[in-house]
């Protein structure tokens, strides 16, 4: 499908720990929360039709390749579930998220020192975000649905060896999941004020047009070791699953995303190519 008139977000620290992980901790500590669990923010990753100038113009989305620079950054995925959402608004306000699919997602990210902005790291320009082309529909975004039974993992295969790359991972061990996080998006896209990594999404939502759509990346898995010290290079293959455990194992996950096509029902794979971005 399109992305291309489909706002993209993403919450940061909603999985215990991975923040601290990703080095990202630091940048929340102008950033108060009510609840020690909660996520800290969300933030933009994409803005289409935005009537000001914004890197995030971009389309970023990929369901094949990741792009980075040859720059000496540092570049890692970002294990995810994103979620396909369609948003209703009253007075210029979100009122309503309703999620409809739920993909793989990979927020990849550039380990950046001294970024204003969560933003600046999750954009730099097409193909550096990822998201399967297979979509799971939720029958129900609340406890006892569908995805009560997912599970969130993630690869990388580097010179023909598979190294696990996150923490495989429950969806319902979210921070916060279901009507929880539902509630607090749309409080965020109230009430978020531009202060530290944040930004006013208000304003972006406003600026973009009010799209009728969102596709929201809910949060990163923590990394096993290997994920945690090692970055992408050109040859890699990032790959990040969200399965059904109650039809597939890791051991056939593992099995399955080696093969060149899949076409199993109840899961989403995302993988993606790393090559150098052109021109830059």
């Amino acid at each position: 499908m399109s992305w291309d008139d489909i706002i993209g977000f993403g919450v940061a620290g909603n999985m215990a720990g991975h923040l601290e992980q990703a080095g990202e901790d630091r940048d929340f500590v102008s950033v108060s929360v009510l609840d020690r669990k909660a996520p800290k923010g969300m933030f933009p990753f994409y803005l289409p039709h935005s009537t000001i100038e914004h890197q995030l113009h971009v389309m970023p989305l990929s369901d094949s390749i990741i792009e980075i620079k040859p720059d000496g950054e540092n570049y890692q995925i970002e294990p995810e579930v994103s979620l396909l959402c369609s948003l209703e608004y009253k007075n210029g306000c979100v009122v309503s998220i309703t999620p409809h699919y739920a993909m793989a997602h990979n927020d990849c990210s550039i380990r950046k020192e001294g970024a204003k902005k969560i933003s600046e790291k999750k954009n730099w320009g097409a193909n550096t975000k990822g998201v399967s082309a297979q979509r799971i529909e939720i029958d129900s975004f609340a406890s006892g649905g569908i995805l009560d039974h997912y599970q969130l993992t993630s690869y990388l295969l580097r010179a023909g060896t598979l190294h696990h790359y996150g923490i495989s991972s429950p969806l319902t061990t979210y921070s916060y999941f279901y009507e929880e996080l539902i509630d607090w998006m749309v409080d965020r896209f109230a009430y978020q004020e531009d202060v530290g990594p944040l930004e006013n999404l208000q304003e972006h939502l406003a600026t973009s047009g009010y799209p009728k759509q969102a596709l929201i990346s809910i949060g990163a898995t923590r990394y096993t070791d290997f994920g945690a010290s090692n970055y992408l290079q050109p040859g890699d293959v990032s790959i990040v699953v969200v399965y059904d455990r109650r039809k597939y194992s890791e051991a056939d996950i593992q099995e399955l995303i080696q093969e060149e096509t899949h076409e199993c029902s109840d899961v989403s794979i995302l993988k993606q190519r790393v090559i150098l971005q052109a021109n830059s």
